[in-house]
């Protein structure tokens, strides 16, 4: 659930954002944020539903998702294949987020 949560909330952050770097970058009609602006505002609601007494912690261990999800993005939006250093910056990313999210507490 945790998982699915972080990824819908990368999702719809990266699409937002993307919204806007279309507009700007990529000379698209500014209507176009309008979805950006629903999509980020997507986003912020799905990170309040991560099981975490602090959003803070939350937010942390959301980082190294979002790396994750901006690499897949880069590779299947973008056509552009991540290369190993990609990956490798990912999974050390997510590794820590995992520690954040899911390590002991008292």
């Amino acid at each position: 659930m945790i998982l699915a949560t972080y990824a819908a909330a990368a999702l719809a952050e990266i699409a937002g954002c993307f919204a806007f770097w279309a507009w700007l970058r990529l000379d698209k009609s500014p209507l176009w944020l309008v979805p950006g602006m629903l999509s980020l505002a997507l986003f912020a609601y799905l990170l309040t539903l991560v099981p975490s007494e602090a959003a803070g912690r939350a937010y942390a261990a959301y980082g190294g998702v979002y790396i994750a999800a901006s690499l897949l993005w880069l590779w299947f939006a973008e056509s552009h294949r991540p290369d190993r250093w990609d990956v490798a910056g990912a999974s050390i990313c997510l590794a820590g987020a995992a520690v954040i999210l899911l390590g002991p507490r008292p």
